[in-house]
């Protein structure tokens, strides 16, 4: 690792707050560990990356860009920013996905113990949902029991034509 680049060789990112140690969506954000495509968008306090685990191409994580680990300790302007966020993402991932549906769900655990949280943004479409007989939180679940995850490329494809519609797009 240089002076200047994280472990995955990406130009460190100056955070609101310092990472945490071992806290993946930390790692992910400064570039400590290795996000395909890299990020989306950062603004209003609020970080948008492509998902790194099962969920599917087009599956976007909404997290606050310093480490926050329970909603109620986000500040007044995050909270205030989360809707626009969250919405302008969803928008995002309709325009490029088509989806039947966006699923949008907090994830705040990892191994048991609260950790940094983060939305999920997940388009679903009948496919998925055929592919796993599931739908709602089961199809989540179904979808990590398989653990296929996407093909980097594809995840890098999307992501670019994702910070395009999103640079291009105005949050409400």
């Amino acid at each position: 690792m240089g002076p200047l680049t994280g472990r995955c060789g990406r130009q460190p990112v100056r955070l609101l707050s310092p990472p945490m140690d071992g806290c993946m969506a930390c790692d992910l954000t400064s570039g400590l560990a290795a996000l395909p495509g890299g990020t989306i968008a950062r603004e209003l306090g609020w970080v948008v990356e492509h998902c790194v685990g099962p969920l599917g191409v087009g599956t976007l994580v909404v997290k606050p860009e310093r480490h926050v680990v329970h909603l109620a300790d986000l500040t007044v302007e995050e909270a205030a920013a989360m809707g626009r966020i969250l919405h302008h993402a969803a928008k995002v991932v309709t325009e490029l996905c088509d989806p039947d549906q966006v699923y949008v769900a907090l994830w705040s655990h990892a191994e048991r113990r609260p950790a940094h949280i983060h939305y999920v943004v997940q388009p679903v479409d009948q496919e998925a949902m055929a592919k796993h007989d599931a739908h709602g939180p089961k199809l989540q679940v179904a979808m990590f029991d398989t653990g296929d995850t996407p093909d980097p490329s594809a995840v890098e494809e999307f992501t670019a034509r994702a910070r395009d519609v999103w640079t291009r797009t105005t949050i409400p």
